[in-house]
């Protein structure tokens, strides 16, 4: 019993480790920043509301789970301008630009 109970401990463990989810570093945020204003905003328009691509403030976004906004930055648009970016950004990156977007990027 005492080697199962073990085994169980080891495996939710493991299991939490591979799901952590890593904040980018500074230089990595400031990276993704200057992104979000460069490329992002090319489309999404410099203070991000609104241009080619639809806008993408903090009141525009509220209501849109964070789910699918990772799946759209990762996946992209199908017969749209939206790339997937998934094969450039690793997913903590994505992750991080939504939660950024969702607390209001540009701040102000």
């Amino acid at each position: 019993m005492k080697v199962y109970r073990h085994a169980v401990i080891v495996a939710a463990l493991l299991l939490i480790c591979t799901t952590a989810v890593a904040t980018p570093d500074a230089t990595r945020q400031a990276q993704l920043e200057h992104l979000l204003s460069q490329d992002c905003g090319a489309c999404h328009g410099l203070h991000m509301t609104g241009g080619l691509g639809p806008e993408l403030t903090r009141t525009a976004l509220a209501g849109k789970s964070r789910d699918s906004l990772i799946a759209t930055v990762s996946h992209g648009r199908p017969d749209t301008a939206m790339p997937g970016w998934a094969p450039l950004l690793s997913p903590d990156d994505i992750r991080w630009l939504v939660d950024l977007l969702l607390q209001g990027y540009p701040t102000p």
